[in-house]
């Protein structure tokens, strides 16, 4: 399937919205354009930044969108920090080894021989893996070293040598130890079909975890290829991303308490406290979205401190929150002492990815800001995956980055709080009614009584 294929596909069934005439970007508040590093790539990802997310009042960032020069959406997600698809896919080679057949035994029994280096990765292996049926020259299995590895293996792509054809299902094991093991993968297809000049591959097999050694073992009596190279697609290292902050000031509450509010829907995931003294609290976090709804407790209770002498400066750690919040009010509660001044709090965050399929003319442009439009999630990830295995393991979308100052589209109206015209208009009728009853009443009353009926 071609990528052409791929796109026109995934956005009939994604963006029916792609079929109509009105520009829909007039619902939103503003757009940046969009700076492509490549034409006609197809797939693209760009980084939020500070003002997206400020433009922004979904809670979940459902009010960012991108969109074509005819006004109309094109197939995007929004991605995590932490997810592969946000950033460069990044590969490394693994060492492996293939497992000979052992005629007579069991076919899950496998006896290792391993000798080690002194970092933990494996030297040389000597291995017999139990297949019924006798001995055979072609590999059980094959053992794969990631002990080196200090993340996590997101997938394993296997290159081959040539052959004919290839239609075989393996099952994926890990280990820490080489003695005790997991399935994590079971019933994966292996395919290498050749026909009229065109080949089908499927070289690739989803992991997820980390794990220093994994072992590839085929199912019933499926034959293997001969193996040439396994690479590892790694996991995003959280620590390698860059952080950004947002400093607040905070007004004084209860005592000990301090208020503050942020403007923008920033996936918040650590805090900081600072001071403009030496200082020692213990500290609770709240945060709660809405000022009519109860507080949360996000971190805490810790303790935040801040010594300078004439070296240096020296402060606490930053505290992780457990899970991401775009919450807009946050309060500070001290334990015990109560300060005298309102420390800075820095909330800090992972900027985004869009990743979005090109369609129709450019230039292409990224809007936010809406109270009536809702993005869709399209399922890009499945196209790009099936991108990476037909063009290789290190295609990835092409970057495209907002350029200039903020368009301004439907403004502040359209942030502005709907009116339930419906509702005021039922209620209206109502109280209209109830009015003409009451006054058919009034007016029944003062007759008089020789009057009623004639």
């Amino acid at each position: 399937m071609t990528l052409r294929t791929l796109i026109a596909v995934l956005s009939l069934a994604a963006v029916p919205s792609l079929a109509q005439a009105a520009d829909a970007r007039q619902d939103y508040r503003q757009q940046w354009p969009l700076q492509l590093s490549q034409p006609q790539a197809g797939a693209y990802r760009v980084m939020l930044d500070e003002a997206v997310y400020r433009s922004a009042v979904s809670p979940r960032l459902a009010d960012v969108q991108v969109f074509n020069a005819q006004g109309q959406a094109l197939p995007t997600t929004l991605l995590s920090a932490d997810q592969p698809l946000a950033r460069p896919a990044q590969w490394q080679d693994l060492a492996w080894f293939p497992l000979p057949a052992m005629a007579g035994a069991g076919a899950d029994d496998l006896q290792l021989l391993t000798e080690r280096n002194t970092d933990g990765s494996v030297r040389r292996v000597e291995a017999r893996l139990g297949r019924s049926g006798g001995g055979s020259a072609q590999a059980a299995g094959w053992l794969v070293d990631a002990s080196v590895l200090k993340v996590g293996v997101q997938a394993l792509r296997l290159d081959w040598q040539a052959q004919s054809s290839l239609q075989a299902r393996v099952r994926v094991e890990a280990s820490d130890d080489l003695q005790q093991w997991q399935r994590i993968a079971d019933d994966v297809p292996l395919v290498d079909l050749q026909h009229d000049g065109r080949r089908l591959q499927q070289r690739r097999i989803e992991i997820g975890r980390q794990a220093r050694y994994f072992r590839i073992l085929p199912i019933g009596a499926d034959t293997l290829p001969v193996l040439s190279n396994v690479q590892a697609e790694l996991a995003p290292a959280l620590e390698a991303i860059d952080w950004r902050w947002e400093s607040l000031g905070g007004a004084a509450g209860k005592p000990g308490e301090f208020e503050y509010q942020l403007q923008g829907r920033f996936p918040i995931s650590q805090v900081d406290i600072s001071t403009a003294d030496n200082s020692v609290v213990q500290w609770t976090l709240l945060s709660r979205d809405d000022a009519a709804q109860p507080w949360q407790v996000r971190a805490g209770p810790w303790v935040a401190y801040q010594v300078q002498d004439a070296a240096e400066r020296r402060r606490s750690q930053t505290q992780s929150l457990p899970v991401p919040t775009r919450d807009r009010y946050w309060k500070l509660v001290a334990a015990q002492a109560e300060p005298n001044q309102a420390p800075t709090l820095k909330l800090g965050y992972q900027p985004e990815a869009l990743v979005f399929l090109s369609q129709g003319e450019p230039p292409y442009s990224v809007a936010a800001g809406s109270v009536r439009a809702r993005r869709s999630d399209a399922p890009v990830g499945t196209v790009i995956a099936q991108l990476r295995e037909q063009q290789g393991a290190q295609w990835q979308p092409a970057a495209a980055t907002l350029q200039g100052q903020a368009q301004v589209l439907g403004g502040d109206a359209a942030v502005a709080p709907q009116r339930d015209w419906k509702r005021w208009l039922l209620w209206g009728l109502l109280v209209l009614g109830v009015l003409i009853v009451g006054g058919f009443a009034v007016s029944v009353l003062r007759q008089k009584p020789g009057d009623v009926g004639g």
